[in-house]
């Protein structure tokens, strides 16, 4: 198994998909908090400054695994913010999905707790209050896509005063992280891959709109099939996901017989986020059609009854008894 991120604040669940479990604050799959109280949420915004933070000796690259000094001196009582290398991207904000690579150690010994240049993974989290460890929050707000951000955080606006025990992080500990922002994802945020033809008259037809609103989905006045589609709306060009993965995403799910809406993120204003081995035991025919796509895509998915909810349907929603799903899921990232 995946080591687990030693960043997330709680445990998330999955956005809902008609009618299934939610949560406001989602997390990458295999993160989960090594603490209980592992982000001083009620705590004040901290003062931002520019340092003191240490030298990085090697590793001075853009999503290079960095080599960090150990601090000298004391550090700032307040929240050190240096950008080190400043990106060219969108900024971001609090409340969006960010895609980062980054490692974390100790002010006073440079002992490294976390980093994930050598699980080969980036974490994708939520800038959000109890998602993410405050220092991040705050932060990297206004920070660019493509940038290097060296944070020096105390306490206050790490793991609080309990520490965290199973990283070796005491409770007085100043938590030094170098953090590469690859990407930041919002309910704006849509797939950006090259249109496909969707020849088949006998399929849905899917919208190509890359604006961040719902895509339009009209669906034939035909039989439904009766196996599995899973087609590309929208080719984008990341590596192709797995069914061990976690993927963040925006989707919209119609019913084939009523062409009625029965959930999505883009009414939702929010992002939806499941690991796909759970979605497994919800939606088969989500989970196995969103398998073997490229990350960027739009992906048509038409699910059968069997693959679907079949003859137990959420009770008092718009699916009903044998329906066949209609799907269509922009994957913005995959981790």
């Amino acid at each position: 198994m995946r080591r687990r991120s030693l960043l997330i604040a709680v445990p998330a669940g999955l956005v809902t998909v008609a009618g299934c479990g939610d949560s406001d604050s989602s997390s990458s799959k295999a993160s989960a908090s090594p603490s209980p109280s592992a982000s001083a949420s009620s705590v004040p915004p901290p003062k931002l400054v520019d340092g003191p933070v240490p030298a990085i000796t090697a590793g001075t690259k853009f999503d290079e695994k960095p080599t960090v000094a150990k601090g000298t001196g004391d550090p700032s009582k307040n929240l050190a913010v240096k950008t080190v290398i400043a990106g060219g991207g969108k900024a971001v904000a609090e409340g969006d999905f960010v895609q980062v690579n980054y490692l974390g150690q100790i002010w006073s010994t440079a002992k490294v707790f976390d980093n994930s240049y050598d699980r080969k993974t980036p974490l994708v989290i939520q800038l959000a209050q109890g998602s993410i460890i405050d220092g991040w929050r705050y932060g990297l707000a206004g920070k660019k896509v493509g940038s290097r951000v060296e944070m020096a955080i105390p306490p206050t606006w790490g793991y609080g005063t309990s520490g965290n025990s199973q990283a070796g992080i005491k409770g007085t500990d100043t938590l030094v992280f170098v953090i590469d922002v690859q990407d930041a994802f919002n309910v704006s945020s849509s797939a950006k891959g090259t249109a496909v033809a969707q020849s088949d008259a006998a399929l849905p037809k899917v919208g190509t709109n890359t604006d961040g609103k719902a895509p339009s989905v009209t669906v034939p006045k035909a039989d439904p099939p009766k196996k599995l589609v899973s087609n590309y709306v929208l080719e984008g060009d990341g590596a192709v996901v797995k069914a061990s993965q976690t993927i963040l995403c925006q989707f919209k799910g119609v019913v084939w017989n009523t062409g009625k809406e029965f959930e999505s993120t883009y009414s939702q204003k929010r992002l939806s986020q499941f690991a796909i081995s759970q979605m497994e035991s919800i939606v088969k025919g989500l989970a196995q059609g969103v398998t073997g796509k490229k990350v960027g895509s739009r992906v048509l998915i038409v699910a059968p009854p069997a693959l679907a909810y079949g003859n137990t349907p959420p009770s008092g929603g718009a699916i009903k008894k044998g329906d066949t799903l209609v799907f269509t899921v922009d994957i913005l990232a995959a981790m």
